[in-house]
């Protein structure tokens, strides 16, 4: 290696911050609540050969997807065909997309003619058209009903928009006005990549550059392949469920065998339920990408995120299952509940042999909402058209999508985290002003949910209760949920959480199916209620003084309490002594 380590780490860190910049230029830029306030995208950049040099983590699910995106974009658009100012957009899950919301935008990166990187970001748009409003439909059974399916396209040329391009997405989407900045916001963002990255080039020369990324690859991977070395050779296997699809298919298994062999790691999907009628497959860069997020959480998450420490890992997912479907599947739940679930068999498998590098089970859902109507309140930011009709006598279409934070699985010396976006899912909350500043529903009521995480030496975190109320419309609702049935599994002898659950208010409560659409009018709640999640270790060896707090701050009741932890006197004695010193 002729460029030395001083010079490595700081080309490392720099590449880093071009990533980070462009995630910040993306959400400060975002015209939607679901990037400027969610942040439900994320951004890379990736060398001359499609590899990722480095990411801003913000979307596990993002993340190790968008390389099988870049390389769909060059497949399509070899670097003689691209020039500088290009820019290349697709969302077809089964061209390296992962479900139809997510749009990601490919930006090559010219240096004297030669194309030296690409920059590239996946941003959640609140609406791609499809059947439903907010384009997550629980009752889709094919991937024609679930959007606009865009390939690999030219949505920049020389810089300037593509505007038959433009036009063709913003005519098939409920809020053409907030697609057309969130996609101006993503150009934004790579542009921000490609403008630094330049700045390293001329900083450090193309030769030097190039050598530096090719070992910052490869000092990855060898600190991937030690991590693995550590981990006792052998097949770990677990299995898991998913409730439903929505379609009436239940319980569909998701199987797995993870071998650990010397310094590297294959995991084999083999058993899990076939591609299945409801919208719950998973297209193999989703189920890739939940693979690679769990073997780097049980090693070691600093490892820098790059192309080189995913080549130890191996992965076998047989096509036409729930983990690798084919055409026509609908595919938008798998990008949000089935990646869940994969996360959580890849974990549970090392779970049976290093229990103390593994969470226990989150609350493996990211509880989809979608509302969507037309917004009373007039405005045009939204029309469809200008001057567009308006059957209810007034207003513009609006599409609100978000997910829900429930509980964070008990670790070895820690509770889990209460009411949080879990694994592949980071996104925050939409922020109960913002909401309802920007469409017409309100928030009325947004909490904790007491004893919803599994009892344990430390406990799991509990899931949230948010009801959100129509106001003065008719919405179209859709649910996309999961872990109603089955629960989220404790760890080390660790109880399950609770599982969640949704209802209709309207004077009385009406359950609703985990995956539904309903129409609702105006004055109807509906009540999302998220799972917890499951506890780590004996529940009898739970420190009294936290038992204590938990009553004292209402996660648990006493009657919770009574019933997972018991009043054993003896183990009362047991603990007092290290009690009496905290």
């Amino acid at each position: 290696m002729s460029v030395d380590s001083v010079t490595l780490e700081v080309i490392r860190n720099a590449c880093i911050a071009i990533a980070e910049e462009m995630n910040a230029n993306l959400i400060r830029t975002g015209y939607s609540p679901n990037i400027k306030e969610r942040r439900d995208c994320s951004c890379a950049m990736f060398d001359a050969e499609a590899e990722l040099i480095s990411q801003a983590e913000n979307m596990p699910v993002h993340l190790g997807a968008m390389p099988f995106s870049v390389a769909a974009a060059i497949d399509r658009f070899p670097p003689e065909t691209l020039s500088d100012g290009d820019a290349i957009i697709l969302n077809d899950p089964f061209r390296g997309g992962a479900h139809l919301p997510d749009l990601t935008l490919v930006t090559p990166v010219f240096v004297d003619g030669d194309i030296v990187a690409y920059a590239a970001n996946r941003a959640h748009h609140a609406d791609i058209g499809g059947a439903r409003a907010g384009s997550v439909a629980a009752d889709s059974t094919e991937i024609y009903q679930e959007g606009l399916r865009i390939p690999p396209v030219k949505l920049f040329v020389a810089g300037e928009v593509n505007e038959a391009v433009m036009d063709l997405i913003l005519s098939n989407v409920r809020t053409p006005d907030e697609r057309r900045g969130d996609l101006r916001a993503q150009e934004a963002a790579n542009q921000t990549g490609k403008r630094r990255f330049v700045e390293l080039v001329e900083k450090y020369g193309i030769e030097t550059l190039s050598e530096a990324i090719s070992e910052i690859k490869d000092y990855s991977e060898r600190r991937m392949r030690a991590e693995i070395s550590s981990l006792p050779d052998g097949t770990y296997s677990f299995e898991d469920v998913l409730d439903d699809d929505g379609a009436g298919n239940e319980n569909l298994p998701v199987v797995v065998e993870v071998t650990v062999q010397g310094d590297s790691v294959s995991v084999d999907f083999e058993g899990t339920a076939p591609q299945t009628d409801g919208p719950v497959n998973a297209v193999f860069a989703v189920t890739a990408s939940a693979t690679y997020y769990a073997v780097r959480c049980v090693t070691d998450p600093d490892i820098p995120p790059n192309h080189g420490c995913y080549r130890p890992i191996s992965i076998h997912a047989p096509e036409g299952t729930i983990v690798n479907p084919t055409l026509p599947a609908a595919v938008v739940g798998g990008n949000l509940e089935t990646s869940q679930r994969v996360t959580d068999v890849v974990l549970g498998a090392f779970g049976r042999e290093v229990p103390e590098r593994v969470v226990a089970a989150c609350q493996g859902t990211m509880n989809n909402i979608t509302f969507g109507g037309i917004d009373p309140r007039g405005g045009t930011a939204s029309r469809a058209d200008e001057g567009s009709p308006d059957s209810s006598g007034g207003g513009s279409p609006y599409a609100f999508y978000e997910t829900q934070g429930g509980g964070f699985g008990g670790r070895a010396g820690k509770d889990g985290m209460d009411g949080v976006h879990v694994h592949m899912s980071n996104t925050m909350n939409t922020p109960i002003e913002v909401l309802e500043t920007a469409y017409p529903l309100r928030v009325t009521r947004y909490e904790l949910r007491q004893d919803s995480g599994g009892a344990g030496e430390f406990r799991g975190g509990l899931g949230l209760r948010r009801d959100i109320q129509v106001r003065g419309h008719r919405a179209t609702f859709s649910l996309l949920a999961d872990r109603h049935v089955s629960a989220p599994y404790g760890l080390a002898g660790g109880e399950s959480g609770g599982n969640g659950a949704a209802y209709l208010i309207d004077g009385d409560e009406e359950k609703l199916p985990q995956k539904s659409t309903r129409t609702l009018e105006s004055g109807e709640t509906v009540s999302i209620r998220t799972p917890g999640a499951g506890g780590y270790g004996d529940p009898a060896d739970r420190d009294r003084v936290a038992i204590a707090r938990d009553l004292r701050l209402e996660k648990i009741s006493p009657e919770f309490a009574r019933e997972h932890y018991g009043d054993d006197e003896e183990r009362s004695k047991k603990q007092r002594v290290g009690s009496d010193h905290r």
